[in-house]
């Protein structure tokens, strides 16, 4: 089943070779025998997991399964989902747990996937080789004294590793951060650098009005105080 490709574990999930439980069961045991050597989780949650995955089961046996119902999937840690602990690879948020669920994720749980975990990445997503995460080194499954890219590293050597997870979610969605729906897409701290944004367009605007961009500085301050003081809240 680790190798199977996604119709593959549909179509054995629909026909009861195998259980989502115990398919987010194998995936499970899969990731606390080998991440210790490779660091692609940061979290697991294996009550909550198998949880998603009765659902998803009870959905199968009503007739309600989707396309992804008892997929197990793995999700990179600056996606938010209520109840998880979301670090986005940084010491500053290593015990912060979210209020809220991403709308890409939510979309994923109503269709009845099971998330097996939150993957490693460059810290807040900057870097392209998952060394620059603050809480772990993510090695490559094929080498593992090389890297593992980034800045979703965790999450590739998650699908590439020995446990092939069948889906990996690693990047934000292609809307603007100023819509309502993007303002649910990832970790929160976007939203509050769009008062910047908004700012330094009006000054590229009048770049001679010394004022505004002034303005535009001392938003950057309180929004970085706004993201500090949300975190450590």
């Amino acid at each position: 089943m680790l190798n199977s490709s996604l119709t593959q574990l549909g179509a054995a999930l629909r026909s009861k070779k195998i259980s989502s439980v115990e398919l987010a069961q194998l995936y499970l045991d899969r990731i606390a025998a080998l991440n210790t050597v490779l660091n692609a989780y940061i979290t697991t949650d294996a009550e909550t997991s198998l949880i998603q995955a009765r659902t998803a089961d009870a959905m199968l046996a009503s007739g309600r399964a989707q396309p992804l119902t008892g997929i197990p999937i793995a999700q990179k840690d600056i996606f938010c989902a209520k109840g998880w602990r979301t670090t986005c690879g940084s010491r500053m948020l290593e015990g912060l747990v979210s209020p809220y669920t991403a709308t890409a994720v939510a979309r994923l749980q109503a269709a009845g996937a099971a998330v097996v975990g939150k993957t490693n990445l460059d810290e807040f997503g900057m870097g392209s080789s998952t060394d620059n995460s603050a809480l772990q080194k993510t090695s490559n499954p094929w080498d593992t004294e090389r890297v593992a890219g980034g800045s979703s590293g965790g999450s590739a050597a998650a699908r590439l590793g020995s446990w092939s997870e069948p889906v990996c979610m690693t990047a934000l969605p292609p809307e603007s951060t100023r819509t309502e729906k993007a303002s649910w897409s990832a970790f929160w701290s976007a939203s509050n650098f769009d008062v910047f944004t908004d700012e330094i367009e009006k000054s590229t605007m009048n770049s001679a009005n010394s004022s505004v961009i002034m303005s535009a500085n001392e938003t950057s301050q309180r929004s970085l105080s706004s993201c500090s003081t949300s975190w450590s809240s």
